[in-house]
């Protein structure tokens, strides 16, 4: 038996808990939240129990066993709360982005690989059955192009449209172009926020491949695409519709010209957050690196803060 807990149970860490709470060969012993409402509502709807702060669940004295918890608090916490847990072996799933910066983020990679805990960084994403269809199709791809388009929510208004959104997009392009990124650029700028609201990037790679980024939650329609240009085929995946569209060429003898073959693939609907922490509570049973692990968090991190380095470069020089 596998015993968790959930750190931070507003709106996404509440999904945790419920996930957790009806997994096989998974006990939730608790959950934890700043707002003790909140974290009583939570653990009655969990059939768990709220505790009063996250150092209670490590204390000597609570005798609690606990293997593995998953934090989903703002991201200006994570590092402390976070660290407490990986200090102790305690397996950790952490909700993006793995950090506010490179060093926070570093120091989390260091424990867990010092302390033998599994650190697995929630690119949600990543479990996207259309997203895993698109990757087991890619062969090299010379061109991405993402569109992540949304209305305004009240929710992660603490962090710009780059670490909140575009992050995704960017964790995606990076599994996906097996090159080291050589160029950036970006711009950008707030709408209803103090912060970044609407951002383009272009990332540009070693091996020549480009992808084209573009990030809003100040839209009116709600846009979740990827397009990949590579030699011979294209693929296109709709979020939203769970729709991968593919087209091939194919040669046809007798033909002055090759003929494009167009497929639409076929995707069994899965839940991503289920996915996601499925595989997470598979990872520490198993005690293998997770799919997204923290340095491929921290990757995704290092390129962000670049995107925001590049738009505020641009600002200052205008």
């Amino acid at each position: 038996m596998l015993h968790v807990a959930v750190i931070g149970v507003g709106y996404l860490g509440r999904f945790h808990a419920l996930i957790y709470s009806r997994l096989p060969g998974v006990e939730l012993v608790g959950v934890v939240d700043t707002n003790a409402g909140r974290a009583a509502e939570v653990a009655a709807e969990a059939r768990t129990r709220a505790w009063d702060s996250a150092a209670a669940l490590l204390d000597p004295d609570a005798a609690v066993k606990l293997d593995a918890v998953s934090i989903v608090v703002p991201t200006s916490a994570h590092l402390e709360v976070t660290r407490a847990f990986l200090a102790q072996g305690i397996h950790v799933l952490l909700e993006k982005p793995i950090a506010v910066t490179v060093a926070e983020g570093a120091e989390l990679v260091a424990l867990a690989e010092q302390h033998g805990a599994v650190l697995q960084i929630g690119h949600l994403e990543r479990f996207n059955a259309g997203v895993m269809a698109l990757a087991e199709r890619i062969r090299a791809p010379r061109y991405i192009e993402t569109q992540r388009l949304g209305a305004f929510v009240e929710r992660a208004t603490d962090v710009d449209v780059v670490t909140d959104l575009m992050i995704h997009d960017i964790d995606i392009v990076l599994a996906l172009i097996d090159s080291e990124l050589s160029e950036v650029r970006a711009l950008g700028t707030p709408v209803l926020t103090e912060h970044v609201d609407i951002a383009s990037a272009r990332l540009e790679f070693a091996n020549g491949a480009v992808a084209n980024v573009v990030a809003s939650r100040v839209s009116d329609k709600k846009v979740r695409r990827i397009r990949v240009f590579q030699p011979c085929n294209y693929l296109s995946l709709d979020f939203v519709d769970q729709r991968l569209d593919v087209a091939t060429r194919e040669l046809v003898e007798g033909q002055a010209r090759p003929s494009i073959v167009r497929e639409r693939v076929a995707l069994e609907a899965v839940q991503p957050l289920d996915a996601e922490i499925a595989a997470f509570v598979e990872a520490v049973v198993q005690q293998r690196p997770p799919l997204v692990d923290g340095r491929v968090g921290l990757r995704a991190l290092e390129v962000a803060l670049q995107v925001r380095e590049r738009m505020a470069a641009l600002e200052m020089a205008s």
